[in-house]
């Protein structure tokens, strides 16, 4: 548990690390020892342009190409997992990850920026990155940059809890040609290729990959249809049955460089089963189809003018979530005493589009300062909406939202009387300003600002702070403040027909305040450690609230505040050459201020290790352990608390085992615990969402 005390406990144990640091650092040279104790972790995100990822003004992580290999991990929510602060759970449609950074969890997750190769991916539909995300292929990534904390102060919207930055391979980290494949259990089976070329002063790289899924085999045991059943004297649940969590993947990616000019392109396809039903209620038919078409073209050029470095990106991001035949059933066949013998029917699909310019640049003719300044635009346009259906809802006075038959399968979607939305689009404007400030030899000081403008509610203003000392040659003490806002999403602001949760066009953003304490300390070349504390104040959460009369409903309102405090230890140890150890312990404590109870769903701890061991020539392996504690239902929600689980992933790696092929096999789940995520309140899925039992894989990689 972390109190008030041991907040004051953390802040004797950072300011005697770097005490104990600098008395050590006067009777040494410490350039010198500079060589020995360096920081090789460079992270871009932080403020725009690459430095040490220990002296960045930010609580950050950064997993590289060898990182992921090392750990044999084959899914972007694995290597996430490892992250301090950082939780990976589960939507129950269709089993969408939930990125929780410092206990700051929601359904949709529009509280985490996600952005691939420094581009926001953001569906402005529910500010999530899409309905059927389905993870990227880590064989083309070349790196995954991770900040703890607000980041509005760089990228606006949506940097509130965390950002991710997704960095894929261009020519320079492919170098050749590399195919592979890999088979497992659930009928998993993937393969890729990817190549690179130089032609002059042309370099291009190609990355081509498709794969498939059966995804989970664990059991629902009961859902919302059950409980219906109950009420209506029926059998139609489909439960006890398996979760519906089938992918199909198919990626393309060109990345292309000239010069200062870049130029990317990337297309996403993906099918996606629908988890444990769009409304709770299992759908073992049911697919969600989501096409992303990404195109971004990028001009750099260091002394541009004298003093300055110039950059430019004009972006594209197009997203298609249209379902053009009947695909969800959100009841089954037989539901609500038989008044639909073929099922409750709701097919809402949308398409978007995004299309995104800015420019921003470094001065550095100021002593001691680099000065960024830059500026944007973004336009957020959800140019469809569509929705086959066969019912309606209706407000009943005094008994409240109902479902109606209607005369078979509706197209809905040119209906403003059945339609859950209709199209909306929003424009973007900001410009933002920082300073890097070598106040001294030992002293940065990073301040910046960012200023907002939506032309659906208006502007906002975020600024943050981080003081960074070099106690030592090997203590380094961060001190960072920060403010960061999320913007409402459409169905937030626009959503119709559905008395359940009506939309509202006068949101507010939601905002946070965060301040953290960071040590990193180095007691040696082998040793590492990072202790960190934060404390953060949430304000105008955005929240479906009940109508003044009860029965029609629920609106969204900015009515939520939330309270959070916690710490974040990590370590690595190189006892030996061919061994690494790490790990990370993360505890926090989230309150939700208008019940002063538990804001729920967030593990309170959470302890994550990794070992890496070169265990002959060709040969290395890797076990993880990651361990989830203390989750606490949300405020009304009277079922036990989730149970904690542990589990262990193995993998074990042959280099050169003939020619140039790779090969490894590796286990997730190696125990089959039983690993659950929790379902959100009142409990629609009441024994919660199971997650992946025990899975093998064998892949085998050639390069040329």
């Amino acid at each position: 548990m972390v109190k008030g005390s041991g907040k004051a406990q953390l802040l004797a144990l950072s300011i005697a690390l770097a005490w104990s640091g600098a008395t050590r650092a006067q009777s040494t040279d410490e350039e010198d020892l500079a060589l020995t104790y360096g920081d090789r972790a460079l992270i871009t995100i932080a403020t725009g342009s690459q430095q040490p990822l220990s002296r960045a003004p930010a609580v950050a992580s950064v997993i590289t190409a060898a990182d992921i290999v090392a750990m044999g991990a084959t899914d972007l929510d694995q290597v996430l997992e490892s992250v301090p602060g950082l939780h990976v759970s589960v939507f129950s449609a269709p089993f969408n990850p939930i990125y929780t950074f410092r206990g700051i969890s929601n359904g949709y997750n529009p509280q985490v920026l996600m952005l691939v190769n420094g581009l926001p991916i953001t569906s402005v539909f529910v500010g999530n990155r899409g309905q059927a995300w389905g993870g990227m292929p880590l064989e083309n990534v070349a790196r995954i940059e991770v900040i703890r904390g607000p980041g509005s102060a760089l990228y606006g919207a949506d940097a509130f809890s965390g950002v991710i930055n997704v960095v894929t391979k261009g020519a320079a980290d492919i170098r050749g040609t590399e195919y592979g494949v890999r088979v497992g259990s659930q009928s998993t089976r993937d393969a890729w290729i990817q190549t690179s070329k130089s032609v002059g002063d042309l370099r291009a790289a190609f990355y081509l990959r498709a794969g498939h899924t059966d995804g989970s085999t664990r059991v629902v045991e009961k859902d919302l249809q059950s409980t219906l059943d109950g009420l209506f004297g029926t059998h139609a649940s489909l439960a006890p049955g398996r979760v519906n969590a089938m992918r199909d993947a198919l990626d393309a990616r060109v990345d292309l460089e000239w010069g200062d000019w870049r130029l990317r392109t990337a297309l996403q396809k993906r099918t996606m089963g629908i988890g444990v039903g769009l409304a709770d209620a299992l759908d073992l038919d049911g697919r969600v189809p989501e096409t992303r078409l990404y195109v971004d073209l990028a001009y750099q050029k260091n002394n541009f003018a004298p003093h300055w470095d110039l950059s430019a990106v004009l972006g594209y991001y197009e997203l298609k979530n249209y379902v053009g035949d009947p695909a969800y059933k959100l009841f089954p066949a037989g539901a609500f005493g038989g008044a639909y013998p073929n099922g409750v029917i709701g097919n809402p699909g949308h398409d978007e589009r995004h299309s995104n310019a800015s420019i921003s640049a470094f001065y550095t003719g100021f002593d001691q300062h680099r000065v960024r300044v830059g500026s944007g635009y973004r336009l957020e346009d959800m140019y469809r909406a569509s929705e086959i259906k066969n019912f309606n809802f209706v407000v009943v006075p005094g008994v409240g939202p109902a479902l109606v038959p209607l005369p078979g399968i509706v197209d809905a979607s040119n209906n403003p009387n059945l339609v859950y939305i209709t199209p909306h689009k929003r424009n973007v404007r900001y410009v933002f300003a920082q300073d890097e400030w070598h106040l001294a030899a030992d002293w940065t000081l990073t301040a910046g600002v960012r200023y907002d403008s939506y032309s659906d509610f208006g502007g906002t203003t975020n600024p943050r702070v981080a003081l960074v000392w070099d106690a030592a040659y090997n203590v380094i003490v961060k001190g960072i403040y920060g403010r960061a806002f999320r913007a409402p999403h459409f169905v937030e602001q626009y959503g119709i027909n559905n008395p359940v949760n009506v939309g509202n066009a006068h949101l507010k953003p939601e905002t946070i305040e965060t301040n953290e304490l960071a040590v990193s300390w180095q007691p040696s070349g082998e040793w590492r450690i990072n202790l960190n504390a934060f404390q953060y104040r949430m304000h105008d959460i955005i929240v479906a609230t009940p109508n003044a009369d009860p029965s029609t409903g629920k609106t969204f309102q900015n009515t939520g505040d939330q309270t959070g405090h916690g710490m974040e230890l990590e370590a690595s140890w190189n006892p030996v050459p061919a061994l690494r150890l790490s790990g990370n312990l993360s505890l926090q404590r989230s309150t939700d201020e208008a019940s002063g109870k538990d804001a729920g769903l967030a593990p309170h701890q959470r302890m994550f290790a990794r070992a890496d061991w070169n265990l002959a020539p060709s040969w290395s392996t890797s076990m993880t352990l990651n361990h989830v504690a203390e989750r606490k239902r949300q405020p009304g929600d009277t079922r036990p608390t989730v149970a904690d689980y542990s589990t262990c992933d193995l993998s074990l790696r042959r280099d050169k085992l003939f020619g140039n092929w790779e090969a490894r096999a590796t286990i997730t789940n190696a125990f089959d615990a039983d690993a659950r995520e929790p379902s959100v309140a009142p409990g629609n899925i009441p024994f919660d969402l199971p997650l992946p039992g025990r899975a093998f894989a064998i892949q085998l990689v050639h390069k040329l």
